[in-house]
């Protein structure tokens, strides 16, 4: 509870919830937040986390070319009100790029849907105190889900998903990863900590 404190406070959201590793945190976010009847957005190069959870998720999945606000605001406006989540890395892990935040806010909450950013590979490395391309774009209110990594620049192991206490309630009851899994060992949490 206290790290899940601490990472919310360094994200600048209301809650966090801890999970096993990355893969699980996007694949099992992803997929909670996908629900039938939904489309999720999902840039052409994000991680392969993402993509699984795309994959486990009942919505539809388009997906955009990489950063390109013009080719996903189009799937926004084909799907409708039935756009339901654009997911992203904040850092492209791949190519080092940063997806354009402050844009996708904007379509985001245009077209009704949720925002999730997966801060992986920009935690530590971009914006104010490390704390990824969410804050250096100065979103940290606006963007709907922060998931990040203790693997990488934080030197532990596990993940977090930060966001409002009511959708970190409602992963905690319908993220199969979460549920489902070992949550990450107490020498973990204290490096982390």
């Amino acid at each position: 509870r206290l790290l899940e404190e601490r990472l919310a406070e360094f994200t600048g959201t209301e809650a966090a919830l801890l999970f096993g590793s990355g893969y699980l945190a996007n694949s099992g976010t992803v997929a909670a937040l996908a629900p039938a009847g939904t489309v999720v957005f999902s840039d052409e190069l994000n991680h392969a986390s993402i993509i699984d959870g795309c994959r486990l998720a009942r919505a539809e999945t388009f997906v955009y070319r990489h950063r390109d606000l013009d080719h996903l605001e189009w799937g926004l406006r084909r799907a409708g009100g039935r756009a339901g989540l654009i997911a992203t890395d904040g850092v492209f892990s791949m190519d080092g790029d940063v997806a354009p935040i402050p844009e996708l806010v904007e379509l985001a909450r245009d077209h009704r849907c949720m925002l999730l950013v997966d801060e992986a590979h920009a935690t530590g490395a971009v914006g104010p105190g490390g704390r990824g391309a969410v804050a250096a774009a100065g979103a940290s209110e606006e963007v709907d889900v922060i998931v990040g990594t203790l693997g990488k620049a934080l030197g532990s192991y596990g993940a977090y998903v930060c966001a409002r206490a009511e959708v970190i309630e409602l992963l905690v009851n319908t993220a199969r990863p979460f549920i489902f899994s070992t949550a990450p060992p107490p020498p973990s949490i204290g490096a982390a900590l």
